[in-house]
């Protein structure tokens, strides 16, 4: 039974997602994402659909973390889920939308460089 969108945290959500990263937990950071999550990097230009090319993408990054890594710069809800300024697995800072389906999982993230904070 799916639940619907008042019923969860999405800030919540990315609060658990930044805490699998930095624990370099691959598997848990998986179980975030729904089957058909799509990830759009924009740093290094690439799309992603389903959570092999997922994992795929991750795995290498999370063993190859700066102590500054996954640190969070600003956190904010936006109309179609939420919006995470932080810093990349390099240390470099990146901003992060999320979207996510009415159950709870992360259906899209989008990432790339950011000049201005979430709020903004």
């Amino acid at each position: 039974m799916a639940t619907s969108p008042d019923q969860f945290d999405p800030l919540a959500i990315v609060v658990d997602w930044l805490d699998t990263c930095r624990l370099g937990d691959v598997e848990a950071l998986l179980d975030l994402y729904d089957e058909r999550a799509t990830l759009e990097c924009a740093c290094e230009g690439v799309m992603l659909v389903g959570r092999p090319s997922i994992a795929a993408y991750w795995a290498p990054k999370l063993e190859a973390t700066s102590p500054k890594a996954f640190s969070i710069d600003d956190l904010a809800l936006t109309g179609e889920g939420a919006c995470l300024d932080h810093r990349s697995y390099e240390g470099n800072p990146v901003r992060m939308l999320f979207r996510f389906t009415p159950s709870g999982k992360i259906l899209h993230t989008e990432c790339g460089p950011f000049s201005r904070r979430c709020a903004a």
